[in-house]
């Protein structure tokens, strides 16, 4: 039973520095019940892991000027926001980091030098 205990202890200090790896990274966590978001890992505090978590939030601002117009073939406009909160997380409820990985985006053409005159 106490290699249990100690393995169990051991999976926690490598979350624990998977999670000092990704601070101030976007990742992916996954919990262990089965749930997974995506947030910027902000800081670790003993057994509590700071992470920012994204939601999205939909603004109608122009819904005075729509109501004046009712003929829009595609409805308003509405302008979409990411704002992030901070929440605690415990690290003994943590299964998995991951880095969140953005494309590299290849230029269109080579840039040639300029030709020597």
């Amino acid at each position: 039973m106490s290699l249990e205990i100690f393995d169990y202890e051991r999976n926690d200090m490598s979350i624990y520095e998977q999670c000092q790896r990704c601070i101030s990274y976007h990742t992916i966590i996954q919990m262990k019940d089965g749930s997974s978001f995506d947030g910027i890992v902000e800081g670790i505090d003993g057994n509590m892991v700071f992470v920012l978590v994204g939601e999205d939030v939909m603004t109608d601002e122009m819904a005075n000027e729509m109501a004046r117009q009712p003929r829009q073939p595609f409805g308003p406009m509405r302008n979409r926001y990411r704002r992030f909160r901070r929440r605690p997380f415990p690290i003994n409820t943590i299964a998995a980091l991951a880095l969140l990985r953005y494309p590299f985006i290849v230029p269109p053409y080579p840039y040639y030098p300029y030709y020597p005159y």
